[in-house]
């Protein structure tokens, strides 16, 4: 059984939800960011975590990359060879350094930085995030789902940053964009993994 190490109302929900998604049995562990228990199972002490086994895997998207890749059967993963490989990686690292910036910027200056460095991001935070709800509207097309016809790990991830815009007000101008977080963010197995430890108390 997989254990998905994390903090309530953290990035622990697209790991959650990934493993929902996979119909994996799973336990969530909750352990605060930058706790003594965090630093024992990352460096950095952040989370989320999973355990494998005897494998420890960090950062939630290159947990949910595993486990796609792991789980090859559900068809969560890249598409077969390496041009399937690239566009999926691309998906991931568009998600990660530029979609969720903006919204990992606010959140910092506003709860988790100390109090006397902390600045009103606000005003730029969401002029960064139009900016890339757009790229993420063209990068979308006509697809429903970012790498195509299928649901996948990429949809995670951006379906967990979409939900956690909308909590921040975020607005969002695309009706293309507004769709895809609808379609995504309206499935049974998110609704588990908010559930079991995805959402705030």
């Amino acid at each position: 059984m997989y254990k998905a190490v994390g903090s309530r109302g953290s990035r622990v929900s697209r790991v959650l939800w990934m493993l929902e998604e996979l119909e994996q049995p799973y336990e969530f562990v909750e352990v605060k960011l930058r706790s003594p228990e965090a630093y024992a199972l990352n460096p950095s002490g952040k989370v989320p975590v999973l355990i494998d086994g005897e494998l420890t895997v960090t950062d939630s998207a290159a947990i949910c990359v595993y486990l796609a890749d792991k789980h090859a059967d559900k068809g969560m993963g890249a598409s077969p060879g390496v041009a399937g490989r690239a566009e999926m990686d691309s998906w991931m690292h568009f998600a990660q350094s530029e979609f969720e910036a903006p919204l990992w910027n606010k959140l910092r200056h506003r709860f988790l930085l100390p109090k006397e460095v902390r600045v009103d991001v606000g005003p730029a935070a969401a002029y960064d995030f139009a900016s890339e709800a757009k790229a993420l509207d063209r990068r979308l097309g006509d697809k429903p789902f970012a790498l195509g016809d299928r649901f996948s790990a990429v949809d995670v991830l951006l379906g967990d940053m979409g939900g956690w815009a909308r909590a921040g007000k975020f607005p969002i101008e695309s009706d293309r964009v507004n769709a895809y977080f609808d379609r995504v963010l309206s499935r049974p197995a998110r609704a588990r993994a908010q559930a079991n430890g995805g959402s705030m108390k």
